[in-house]
């Protein structure tokens, strides 16, 4: 995957896209991210000198995140995989997603996808325990890890899903409740799966190239 970066790490993403050819997989770009009840904030339209405002009910905390999976493969249409994790802020309750997680969202893609896949993701904890470690060597033959290098993500596609969501069906919307919160962002998700040319387009922005120029 040529693009923008040094000579050695040209060299690196060209053999990740090799990998995937030899394999006849799945070029997979993986990235997590988290949203609250408050809404992510754009220019609405309101009276000359007074600010919008919308006043909810329902409990200010809680969390929704999503860890979500663009997946590429030339000649095929491009994929969007994710899995939501609730967050009520309750004793015992797990915050985040854990390794058994993300070992879940792999499988389910390899399911999905029906091929091999090269997954390409950062050096989040969960990504390089021990535990995650004994998985994706156990299924090596079908799955294969690149990770990107630290603070790059221009280099991630997935990047580019979360800033669709945030433009789209969160831009300004108040909501009452996780429940609420979590159906808005499956709706946003999923016309997002029904636009590939919008997967496509994340990858385009980073400049990154699944063919040979």
């Amino acid at each position: 995957m040529p693009g923008a970066g040094t000579p050695g790490d040209r060299a690196r993403r060209r053999s990740g896209r090799d990998t995937a050819a030899d394999l006849g997989g799945w070029v997979c770009f993986e990235d997590e991210c988290g949203r609250t009840l408050r809404p992510p904030k754009a220019r609405t339209r309101g009276r000359r000198g007074i600010t919008p405002v919308v006043a909810v009910s329902g409990s200010p905390g809680g969390r929704v995140s999503i860890a979500g999976m663009v997946c590429y493969r030339p000649g095929h249409r491009s994929r969007l995989i994710y899995r939501l994790h609730r967050y009520q802020r309750r004793a015992g309750e797990v915050a985040s997603f854990t390794w058994m997680d993300y070992r879940d969202l792999l499988i389910t893609a390899h399911r999905q996808l029906d091929a091999p896949i090269v997954v390409i993701w950062d050096n989040l904890n969960r990504h390089t325990c021990a535990e995650m470690q004994r998985f994706i060597q156990a299924d090596s033959d079908w799955l294969t890890i690149v990770r990107l290098p630290s603070y790059a993500p221009d280099l991630n596609p997935a990047e580019g899903i979360w800033s669709l969501l945030n433009r789209g069906v969160l831009v300004n919307l108040a909501v009452c409740s996780l429940d609420h919160l979590i159906r808005v962002i499956k709706h946003g998700l999923k016309k997002i799966q029904y636009r590939p040319h919008l997967i496509d387009g994340c990858l385009a922005e980073t400049g990154l190239l699944l063919k040979p120029p």
